[in-house]
């Protein structure tokens, strides 16, 4: 059984189209193990997503469903009682819900029972795994996500498929439980830029961002010099290069020092992890670790933090003016073999301290065929030019 088979927005638009999604959930999920509620049938809606099947992470409200978190704790939830702000934006553009998908437990690294449909032995990332693994194996051909740290582009990266984690506080976060507010976005999973940038149009009713048409310009970092990348990640970085390259692409190093902001960022995640976690029996020992790091910090360490975040951030939105984009490797490489975590998102932490875009670009392979998805990231003013720009790097890889 072919576990992979990638479903596209195009062919997606039609009324049996939840019918069919279901009918591939019931085929596969038990191998891929993507799913946690279904969500009872509905017409589907008119818009621009008309009849398209989602799915929608399990931290986030879907009105008569309960929302549990990943989490035993919360197993006796009760059916939240409206939809969350994304949902109610999905809806409204003709989407039709599905199910809910595994999360990690309260979006952090206590793993679900989601496997990777490229090699089911093999971790799918998080929090979001769900939602990527159920877009990769083409039960859904769009589905919502969230990311404090890199818990869109990871899984995306993984699992081979398109991810955008938005700008925070671009999209309604009412209905979504929190993790890290100050850090916590929102995020869709499909499998291609392309229709990626057709769902993000269709929620706020814009046109569809392009490919671009002239020659990207773009900053690289590959960040070696937070984290041990893989040599299959840099030789992928640098093919990728070569054939922007070679489209006339201007490539430059981004000469901006990140580590203390991938540093300040895990201070900040686990200072706001503290007062926002639930106290809760049973809760999982990762996240047991994080809130009482959390609970460790100094007032004045956690300003310092953000202080620094933001002076990083004038730094690269500055080198931003003149570039559509940062590009760098979406992880540190394949999908780490096992289901006991869920691969570290050390190469996501400092953009989203930040609060920039950023963009998961599927295509590139290692040897075994095992996908290495690489990252965009853009300025919070420039989403369209950001799909752009994947658009066009996403026609450049094979």
């Amino acid at each position: 059984m072919d576990l992979v088979a990638p479903w596209r927005i195009d062919d997606a638009r039609h009324p049996e189209a939840a019918v069919a999604a279901r009918e591939r959930i019931a085929e596969v999920d038990d191998h891929v193990r993507a799913w946690v509620t279904p969500v009872p049938s509905e017409p589907p809606g008119d818009g621009p997503l008309a009849g398209v099947p989602v799915g929608v992470k399990d931290i986030v409200d879907v009105a008569g469903v309960p929302t549990r978190c990943g989490s035993r704790a919360l197993v006796d939830a009760p059916p939240a009682e409206k939809d969350a702000g994304i949902v109610r934006m999905l809806r409204a553009a003709g989407a039709v819900v599905v199910g809910k998908t595994v999360t990690t437990e309260f979006a952090y690294f206590d793993p679900g029972p989601t496997r990777n449909p490229h090699d089911p032995t093999r971790t799918p990332g998080g929090s979001s795994s769900g939602s990527a693994a159920a877009v990769a194996a083409g039960m859904v051909p769009l589905a919502v996500g969230t990311q404090t740290a890199g818990s869109v582009v990871r899984p995306a990266s993984y699992c081979g498929v398109a991810g955008l984690a938005v700008a925070r506080g671009v999209l309604p976060h009412d209905g979504v439980a929190p993790l890290a507010p100050g850090l916590d976005t929102l995020g869709l999973f499909a499998a291609t830029v392309a229709d990626l940038a057709v769902a993000r149009a269709a929620l706020d009713g814009r046109n569809v961002a392009p490919e671009a048409t002239g020659p990207l310009r773009l900053l690289v970092w590959d960040g070696t010099v937070v984290a041990d990348v893989s040599a299959a990640m840099r030789d992928a970085l640098a093919a990728a290069i070569d054939r922007l390259s070679a489209d006339g692409a201007t490539v430059a190093d981004l000469d901006v020092d990140l580590r203390a902001a991938t540093a300040d960022h895990r201070t900040v995640m686990a200072a706001e992890a503290a007062t926002t976690v639930p106290e809760l029996p049973g809760l999982g020992e990762n996240l047991t670790a994080l809130v009482a790091q959390g609970h460790a910090v100094p007032d004045g360490e956690l300003t310092a933090a953000r202080r620094r975040s933001a002076a990083t951030r004038e730094t690269v939105l500055a080198r931003l003016a003149d570039a559509d984009a940062v590009l760098a490797p979406g992880a540190l490489g394949v999908a780490p073999p096992g289901l006991d975590a869920t691969g570290d998102p050390v190469l996501s932490r400092p953009w989203h301290a930040m609060g920039l875009p950023a963009l998961a670009v599927p295509g590139l392979r290692d040897a075994d065929g095992l996908p290495l998805g690489l990252q965009l990231i853009g300025h919070p003013d420039r989403e369209d030019a950001l799909l752009a720009a994947g658009r066009r790097l996403e026609s450049l890889l094979p």
